[in-house]
């Protein structure tokens, strides 16, 4: 008899664990399940504006305070600190060397909890009208609903060609 009574108990224990687990992780209907679910919809949104003719990526997409590192041997490897720093230092140099802008391309999301990886094609014209292409991948950490760090991965060798063989244009 306790035999019995301990394997009733048992399946009443592991019901409720089950049912409250199902509770507390549930989202009502309408809602996304998670912030893994959240954090892949605000990256997915931003690369389809950027992609349609959007120029706010990275002020919609990184915290003020950022930290993005982009890997690799270079001159263009390295650390920034902070959304202006990294604006100012890597994107305006580079976008500044095009007649038409990076745009993403076959653009895949990948979120796992607050981490988000996008792996993504972007090609533009160089202002001397040769064409620009690279593959990257960006591994995204998100709080709050936008990047609080970024590791960037690409081919640095056309991005440094770019920087190399076109000057800045005078401001």
């Amino acid at each position: 008899m306790a035999t019995l009574l301990n394997r009733a108990l048992a399946s009443c224990v592991y019901a409720f664990i089950v049912t409250a687990s199902t509770l507390t992780t549930a989202a009502p209907c309408g809602q996304a399940n998670s912030v893994q679910d959240d954090n892949k919809r605000i990256v997915t949104d931003a690369f389809d504006r950027w992609a349609a003719g959007g120029t706010t990526f990275f002020n919609d997409l990184l915290h003020d305070n950022v930290v993005w590192r982009i890997k690799g041997s270079g001159p263009s490897a390295g650390e920034f600190r902070g959304r202006d720093v990294f604006v100012d230092r890597a994107v305006r140099p580079f976008a500044g060397r095009l007649s038409t802008p990076v745009r993403p391309t076959a653009v895949r999301i990948f979120a796992d909890g607050d981490h988000v990886i996008a792996h993504w094609e972007g090609s533009g014209v160089a202002r001397d009208g040769k064409p620009y292409a690279n593959s990257y991948a960006w591994i995204l950490l998100m709080q709050d609903g936008k990047a609080a760090e970024v590791t960037a991965y690409l081919d640095l060798a056309p991005y440094d060609d770019v920087l190399r063989r076109i000057p800045l244009p005078a401001q």
